[in-house]
């Protein structure tokens, strides 16, 4: 990975220079650093025509008083959450970024939880035991340089007079604790403008202190219907820095999970959608289904919803004696719901009446805003991991990215179905196959430290790229950990797509997205 190294005062020009002049269009992820003399930013970006090409553009302030970058959020969409979140926490403010809310905590949290001179003293911060008022989370701040002066100021988020309706956090079709406030005209939506941290638990701050084989117990938990795929994730960072030797047998295995665990958490992705549009029996179907796999999941590694199968150098233990058998009937009995799930709902009429020609995401703007997996796929955008960055097994088996030109809710539904068979496709070519000899994990050390610098890793999990940085000085845990949330970006997309269309089909366009809320409230 080439790194770029700038100086704050050349940061916006560089970061134009590579989003026009070398056409990196796709914003990663920013991720914030106290370098404990310095604050700064890294920015990991990467070209949607060259997807495996990736450019770390790093920058840094010495003002730790006052710390202050240039936003690039006009050269980017997706800027505008990443540049709030390291506001958040490391309070590093941008100029010309016209939102400088907190996104997680509450306006009134003191401190930024992780600088390293954070005060962690909950006298400081003590539980609030009343909500936040709407009118402190609606006042947006800003810094903007007008005529070659810096101007503070501070504007509504909505309009004098508009309608402005709360959905969640406790709706019960909101599909997690996330709270939108939506203006309205008539039943027509306006504006959305969504308000995270409802189950925010620190899990990047409880890196810091957890050592590389503990973190992974956290990683599951994050967006929980991923979890094989996550963890997977940091123990391929992990494995990079170590220069670790996987065994094949692990490989395969561990591709075999994540691609079940594909199936099931798109089964419940579908019967959620199918139920906010009124059919319970899908949902039921989509939960038959499911339980399959996570019979197979318990029998070899103990767990259901979470296995925790995965470590780092391989796997906690041997799949069981039946693994392969089950596997193996699995394959035609779902093949064979699929075809039952699309009689079901893909040509019922309402159903078909309701989804098309609605929610329109470009490539363009799925790009912009990094809405990546699924989604973005359904927009015609190229982004799969397994296809562009071939790690564990997928280099050895073939299957087809399933791309959609449509960019509708339609798409975005039908997409999931397809990509199920081609998980089937992907199992189908590697259960008879796992090597026999090699073992299931390489020797690590008893306690693993990895060396100094920044690593970075890339998985495809069920909603999208989700990402791994890890900077490390050379201790058993990290100096700082930092996971790229493919649904943060997908709340962004549901913001783009919403206005225009009408209120009825809020929740419907947001399970279309298929966002999970605690990977967004890291």
């Amino acid at each position: 990975m080439e790194t770029i190294t700038v100086s704050k005062e050349q940061l916006h020009d560089e970061a134009r220079r590579l989003r026009y002049e070398e056409s990196y269009n796709f914003l990663i992820d920013i991720v914030g650093m106290d370098y404990g003399d310095s604050l700064g930013a890294i920015y990991y970006l990467s070209p949607s025509q060259k997807p495996e090409q990736v450019v770390a553009l790093k920058t840094s302030t010495t003002n730790r008083e006052q710390p202050e970058l240039f936003s690039v959020c006009d050269l980017w969409d997706s800027a505008s959450v990443y540049e709030r979140e390291v506001y958040d926490f490391f309070g590093i403010r941008f100029v010309n970024h016209p939102d400088m809310r907190r996104i997680f905590l509450r306006h009134d949290w003191k401190g930024f939880p992780l600088r390293k001179d954070y005060d962690a003293d909950p006298a400081i911060n003590p539980v609030p035991l009343e909500s936040e008022r709407i009118e402190d989370m609606e006042r947006v701040p800003s810094i903007t340089i007008k005529m070659g002066e810096r101007v503070e100021e501070t504007h509504q988020a909505f309009a004098d007079g508009d309608y402005v309706v709360n959905f969640g956090p406790q709706h019960p079709a909101m599909h997690g604790v996330l709270h939108l406030r939506v203006s309205l005209d008539g039943e027509v939506i306006k504006k959305i403008d969504p308000v995270f941290g409802y189950i925010h638990r620190g899990i990047e701050k409880m890196c810091e202190s957890y050592t590389y084989p503990q973190i992974l117990h956290l990683t599951d938990r994050l967006d929980y219907l991923s979890g094989t795929m996550n963890r997977h994730a940091v123990c391929l960072c992990c494995e990079k820095a170590l220069e670790v030797e996987v065994p094949e047998r692990a490989h395969y295995i561990r591709t075999i999970f994540d691609e079940l665990t594909r199936i099931a958490s798109h089964l419940l992705g579908w019967g959620c959608m199918c139920m906010d549009m009124g059919s319970i029996t899908a949902f039921v179907y989509g939960m038959r289904d499911r339980e399959k796999i996570m019979d197979i999941f318990e029998e070899s590694s103990g767990g259901r919803l979470m296995p925790a199968y995965a470590t780092i150098g391989g796997l906690a233990q041997d799949i069981h004696p039946n693994f392969q058998k089950k596997v193996k009937e699995f394959i035609p009995y779902m093949r064979k719901m699929l075809k039952e799930h699309h009689l079901l709902f893909t040509g019922n009429p309402i159903a078909r009446g309701r989804m098309e020609g609605i929610g329109h995401l470009s490539r363009e703007k799925a790009i912009a805003l990094g809405a990546t997996g699924p989604s973005g796929r359904a927009s015609g955008w190229h982004n799969d991991i397994r296809k562009v960055e071939p790690y564990a097994a997928y280099a050895k088996v073939n299957f087809e990215e399933v791309l959609r030109p449509g960019g509708l809710t339609f798409d975005r539904y039908i997409i999931r179905l397809d990509e199920i068979e081609q998980s089937l496709r992907i199992i189908e070519q590697l259960v008879d196959n796992i090597p026999a000899e090699g073992g299931y994990a390489a020797k690590t050390k008893a306690v693993i430290k990895l060396p100094e610098g920044d690593f970075f890793q890339r998985v495809e999990n069920a909603r999208g790229q989700f990402g791994v940085h890890i900077t490390s000085r050379g201790d058993k845990t990290p100096y700082r950990v930092k996971f790229r949330s493919p649904c943060l970006t997908l709340v962004g997309a549901l913001k783009a797509i919403a206005p225009d269309t009408k209120v009825a089909d809020l929740i419907m366009l947001g399970a279309s997205l298929d966002y999970v809320i605690p990977c967004i409230d890291r």
